[in-house]
């Protein structure tokens, strides 16, 4: 594969994921939101600075969805009208797709987490994931699991050398 390909679709650019949700929840259901932003916030994450790592989405009384905890470093050559870092950021949803998250979020142990932010199309996209706590017996499953599958696949990269 050379420099100019990349293993992500065309016009899909990824900027970041949040391993430590997919490590921390079990993901029940995935979509796809925009993000409203300011100007040198894109400026910003474009050039990489975006965390997702404590992040998370609530749904407000008024029916619209908004991006907590998500971190945008002020950008580089901004001015004094730079951005609060963390400020609360409105998600672009249809109003059935919010319509149908009131009523999954209502269960308890159910949250929005933002799993990956990548552009389509030259707008941010946040992937949301409705997703349920891990008990800490489930992480130490997960665990057990990778570990039994790397040596499975040692095993046979060892056989097949001979």
């Amino acid at each position: 594969m050379s420099a100019s390909q990349s293993s992500a679709p065309t016009g899909i650019k990824p900027v970041t994921t949040n391993r430590k949700a997919l490590r921390d929840y079990h993901v029940i259901d995935r979509l796809e939101a925009g993000v409203a932003l300011c100007g040198t916030e894109v400026k910003s994450i474009r050039q990489g600075h975006l965390t997702l790592n404590e992040g998370y989405a609530r749904l407000e009384k008024n029916g619209e969805v908004f991006l907590y905890g998500v971190h945008i470093n002020p950008y580089d050559h901004g001015n004094v009208h730079n951005h609060d870092p963390v400020r609360p950021r409105k998600l672009l949803l249809h109003r059935r797709e919010i319509k149908r998250l009131f009523g999954q979020t209502a269960v308890k142990g159910h949250a929005l987490v933002p799993l990956k932010a990548y552009f389509k199309r030259g707008r941010l996209k946040i992937e949301l994931g409705l997703c349920k706590g891990k008990q800490t017996v489930d992480k130490r499953e997960d665990i057990k699991r990778k570990t039994a599958d790397r040596e499975a696949e040692r095993a046979m990269a060892h056989r097949n050398r001979r």
